[in-house]
């Protein structure tokens, strides 16, 4: 039997889960990978390529696909609905499975006296937190999704914290920060296409916050340079994720840990 998945908006993320979705292939069946993008002409082998520009009604209907993982980006999208209706109407039918990614950046309004679940109600304070709750307000009445919010993700090609730090720019030491490392994020969507009973909605996270102070100076002394000066104003904001439900679906994550997952890179 032959599973076939549409990732739409298929970037770094979207390539790491469809080269593990192809390679688990078994006696139980094969998975057959769509990589859906304005121009798909530079997806790897294995990925096959569905052009399409989903800031306009599609001219052509989409293939049908069993499974759906959406990784649009804000940043690509300045408005959810509209991506999503038209991407709606361009499928023959509704997959049986899909998986919104999100951000943690919904919990923007929050601080860290407490760490934060799923239980937690969006409190957005920026439009660009209050543009993803409208991506997945719209996946879940058009898909059913599962939605899936990732922390802060990292791992290679996820630089920034490391230039950061080679470049001595000043950061907020105080602020708390959650991560999560791309190939955990990953597991993660494939953990959601694949199980028979997925939460609604899922914080992925490694567990293991930590002051961003704490990161860089990390990373400085494997870098053998100065750590980064503070900022003039660290409040000391961020939020502390709690990642139970994440353990609960994975198990033990590859890299548990921002010193795991920087090390490695490094």
């Amino acid at each position: 039997m032959t599973t076939r998945t549409l990732l739409v908006g298929c970037g770094r993320l979207g390539l790491r889960v469809g080269e593990l979705l192809l390679a688990d292939q078994d006696e139980r069946g094969r998975h057959e990978v769509l990589g859906l993008r304005r121009d798909p002409s530079s997806l790897p082998p294995g990925f096959v390529p569905v052009a399409a520009d989903l800031s306009a009604a599609l001219p052509t209907a989409l293939p049908r696909v069993d499974a759906m993982v959406i990784t649009l980006t804000p940043s690509a999208a300045p408005s959810y609905r509209e991506p999503l209706v038209h991407l709606a109407a361009a499928l023959p039918e509704v997959p049986r499975r899909t998986v919104f990614v999100s951000s943690t950046r919904v919990l923007e309004g929050y601080d860290a006296s407490r760490p934060l679940t799923e239980a937690d109600p969006a409190r957005p304070r920026s439009d660009r937190a209050r543009v993803l709750i409208e991506g997945e307000e719209t996946a879940r009445e058009l898909f059913g999704a599962v939605i899936l919010r990732p922390a802060g993700i990292y791992g290679p090609g996820r630089d920034h914290l490391i230039r950061t730090v080679l470049e001595g720019r000043p950061v907020e030491h105080g602020r708390r920060t959650n991560r999560i490392h791309e190939v955990d994020l990953a597991r993660a969507i494939l953990a959601l296409l694949s199980s028979p009973a997925p939460p609604a909605l899922l914080h992925a996270t490694d567990g293991a916050p930590a002051l961003l102070g704490e990161v860089v100076t990390h990373l400085a002394q494997r870098l053998g340079v100065p750590a980064p000066p503070r900022t003039s104003s660290d409040p000391g904001a961020g939020t502390v994720l709690e990642a139970t439900a994440l353990h609960e679906l994975l198990g033990e994550l590859e890299f548990p840990d921002f010193r795991a997952g920087y090390d490695a890179m490094l």
